[in-house]
Formats: C-alpha cells, sequence, structure tokens
C-alpha cells in the first residue's frame, strides 16, 4: 500500500521555510502593535450565507472557487476564502462598535479557494490581513496603505509598485457599468468566454482580465475615474496628496478593480518584482457598505490582506539571510552523564538559551560530527569524567577554544556566557 500524499492545492511547510514565516509573523505583529492594531482570530468557517452576502454572488470568489459543504445539522458551510467577512461579522456580532471610535482589527490565517495551484498560489492560503472600522476620513485609508508599505520595507522587499484607483460610490459604480457595458457590447464575439460571461454579471471584472486580446480592448474603455460624483473625487484627490505628503509613490491604474464587490472608494494593490504573474502581494481598499449589509450598523471601513504565500516566496527567492543559530549543542556519553546533561540542558533553557542535546547515544565522535553540523555557537560536553566531577567541557565550536567549568557555574554565570555568545555571532555574522 502506498503512502497517502497531500491534497492537491495544499502543501507542508518544512522547518527549513518555517524561519521565514515567523520572520514575516513577528515583523507584522510588532509593527500592527506599533500602530495600534488588536489581533483578531476568527473561525476558520462561517455560514455559507456571510460570503455571499458580503463578496457578492456574481464574483468568481463565490460562483466558482468557495470551499462550501452541509454539515451534519444540514447547514451549509463554507471554508473562509477571505479575512474581511468574517472580521465584519465578528465586529457586527459581538458589537465592538458600543465601544466607540474607530476599531482597528488585524488577523493571520489559512483561508481557501479552489483555484488551479501554481507557484505562490495553492488552494489553502494564508493572509495578514488589516481592517480599520469606523471611519471616512482619507487618512485611514493613506494610514493602512502606508501600514502596509512600512512592512514590506521592513521586511526589505526591494522593489514593489503601488497601484491606486477609486471605484467611487455605489451610484457612481452603476452609473460607470452602464458605460462600460455599452462600450463593450460592441466587441462581445472578441471577448475571452470568461469575459463574455462576466459582461452582465460583473462586467468590472473585464477590467482586468489576464487575456491579451480582451486586454486590448479594455484599454479604450472609459475610465472610471470620469464618472465619480463630486464627494468622491474629493475624497479620491485627499488620499492622493496625503500619499504624496508620506512619500509613497503610486501610479494611478483605472482597471484596477479588485475581486469582491463590496469595494468602494480607494482600491489599490501592491506588486513585486520578480515574481511573474503572480506579482501582487497586497491588495484592499475601502468598503463602506459592507457592515450595513450584514445587519450592523453605517460604518465605514478599510483595510488590506498580504498573500504570505507570495511574500515569503520572494524572500526566498532574494536569499534572505534569517538569525537561526543555535546556542548549544549537547554531547553526553554514559549512563550518569546522560542523566546530568538533560538537567543541564533544561536549566539552560530556562535562562533563555536555545539548546540542542544529542540523543543519539553514539560515540563522542559522532556526536562531535552532529555538533559541526547544528550551527550552534558552543558545544557542552559531559563525559564519565565530568559527571563524577559535576564539571562541563565547553567548546567554542569556531574558534576550537575549549574551558573546564563546574555545572553549577555553567548556569550561574548565564549573563557572562550570554555577553560571550553574542560576541561570538556578531564576530561570525561579520566576518
Amino acid at each position: 500500500m502506498g503512502f497517502i500524499q497531500v491534497s492537491r492545492g495544499t502543501r507542508d511547510i518544512l522547518p527549513e521555510e518555517v524561519i521565514y514565516w515567523q520572520h514575516v509573523e513577528a515583523t507584522a505583529r510588532e509593527l500592527l502593535q506599533q500602530a495600534a492594531y488588536r489581533e483578531l482570530r476568527t473561525p476558520i468557517f462561517e455560514q455559507t450565507n456571510l460570503f455571499e452576502r458580503g463578496i457578492g454572488e456574481a464574483t468568481d470568489v463565490v460562483g466558482k472557487e468557495m470551499y462550501t459543504f452541509n454539515d451534519r445539522g444540514d447547514r451549509s458551510i463554507t471554508l473562509r476564502p477571505e479575512g474581511t467577512a468574517g472580521a465584519v461579522r465578528a465586529y457586527i456580532e459581538n458589537k465592538l462598535y458600543a465601544q466607540g471610535g474607530v476599531q482597528r482589527l488585524w488577523y493571520i490565517g489559512s483561508m481557501f479557494r479552489y483555484e488551479r495551484p501554481q507557484t505562490g498560489r495553492q488552494r489553502q492560503f494564508h493572509q495578514i490581513g488589516v481592517e480599520c472600522l469606523g471611519s471616512i476620513d482619507p487618512r485611514a485609508d493613506a494610514e493602512v496603505i502606508a501600514i502596509a508599505a512600512q512592512l514590506l520595507q521592513s521586511l526589505g522587499v526591494p522593489e514593489w509598485t503601488l497601484s491606486l484607483n477609486s471605484l467611487g460610490t455605489s451610484e457612481d459604480r452603476q452609473r460607470y457599468r452602464d458605460a462600460l457595458v455599452n462600450y463593450l457590447d460592441q466587441y462581445k464575439d472578441d471577448l475571452d468566454p470568461d469575459s463574455q460571461d462576466r459582461l452582465q454579471r460583473n462586467p468590472l471584472r473585464i477590467l482586468d482580465s489576464k487575456d491579451a486580446k480582451t486586454q486590448e480592448i479594455a484599454k479604450a474603455a472609459p475610465n472610471i475615474l470620469g464618472y465619480l460624483d463630486t464627494d468622491s473625487q474629493q475624497h479620491f484627490d485627499r488620499v492622493q496628496q496625503l500619499l504624496t505628503d508620506l512619500d509613497i509613490a503610486y501610479k494611478l491604474n483605472p482597471c484596477l478593480v479588485r475581486g469582491l464587490d463590496y469595494y468602494t472608494h480607494t482600491a489599490f494593490e501592491f506588486e513585486l518584482d520578480g515574481l511573474g504573474a503572480q506579482a501582487t502581494v497586497c491588495g484592499g481598499g475601502r468598503y463602506d457598505g459592507l457592515v450595513t449589509e450584514l445587519g450592523g450598523p453605517d460604518t465605514p471601513a478599510v483595510g488590506w490582506a498580504i498573500g504570505m504565500e507570495r511574500l515569503i516566496l520572494l524572500l526566498q527567492n532574494a536569499e534572505l539571510t534569517l538569525n537561526q543559530s543555535l546556542d548549544f549543542y549537547c554531547v553526553a556519553r554514559g549512563l550518569e552523564a546522560e542523566a546530568q546533561a538533560l538537567i543541564l540542558c533544561q536549566n539552560l533553557r530556562k535562562q533563555g538559551f536555545s539548546v540542542e542535546m544529542d540523543l543519539s547515544g553514539s560515540t563522542f565522535s559522532k556526536q562531535f560530527k552532529r555538533a559541526d553540523r547544528s550551527g550552534a555557537i558552543a558545544c557542552v560536553i559531559l563525559g564519565e569524567t565530568e559527571a563524577c566531577d559535576r564539571t562541563v567541557q565547553l567548546k567554542w565550536l569556531i574558534s576550537g577554544e575549549q574551558e573546564s567549568l563546574l555545572q553549577k557555574d555553567l548556569i550561574n554565570q548565564s549573563q557572562q556566557l550570554r555577553e560571550k555568545l553574542m560576541a561570538t555571532k556578531s564576530a561570525n555574522s561579520s566576518s
């Protein structure tokens, strides 16, 4: 009988790659805490009508990509395909609006869409997202965009392009929709099959078609920015001015419509060089009607989500070096020495050191080879003599320097030990 493989569209994230995930998560967590965003954790599945009402039944996400099933109570359940609808549902259900002021929330977790798997795009994927609920001020738009830019900069992402557009109000968008359909009807037979299907159902999505012929037709389509009313135009002008004041470069892209129906006014995407067709790593915008649509009070909101797979792929391609060095590798031979080594390793960990203990029971020479391969700064050695004397041999693996210490001194002198480890790491990284 053969072994069982992972399901198509999912993948294992092995320890060598997990360090990149931890780096991104820790960087995002610190930055978002500094910006007064609070973490929200919502269920991995929700009632299906949350996404049908929130995202829009005419979207590809709802129509083609959701993982939906009936549970044992014959209730229609969907694995979350994105994070905003669940965050808004939590905002309404838990009456976070009653706290007053602006609610700044962020989340991290798995999302699910039934798509064709490819590099940087899986059926189970992960997002970090922010939602700023309760402010119509263009400064909220600029703030969330600035936070995304700062996160990419903090992670050392070298090159990115910010595309910006406005979808206006629902009334603006309806006027534009009528003009767009009137234009595209002339070329209906020349559109790709997906775009022909979208012509009446969701015509704005035709603007970001990947089909070359459809893209050529879309170039001459009416510009949505010409259909904004005065208030919408003033809002968008203010967002642009604030981004300029923040020294955040952007380009206007009137074909940027995003794939979810809830967007209003500002829409934006960050695209990264070096990712090919999967260049968009962060996307978001304003969604002033979603809270009301889902049964809550009239609440303006804006947010974004970052695709972690694509971001981490770029960091790996850039050969980002992450410091994951081990402080100590402990080797021991003999029943008593091995017992003492276990206690010593645990005490070192309590002092905040990272320690790996060799559990092979093999010869010292084989254990020393593993110590050299471990990347540890120093090796703690216990044999029969050390066990009898309650000492250890401490070998600094880079220099080869070795010293004998009482076991209690190894623990009691933790501050001096930490300083020497730091100095050794620093010297090693600069060499």
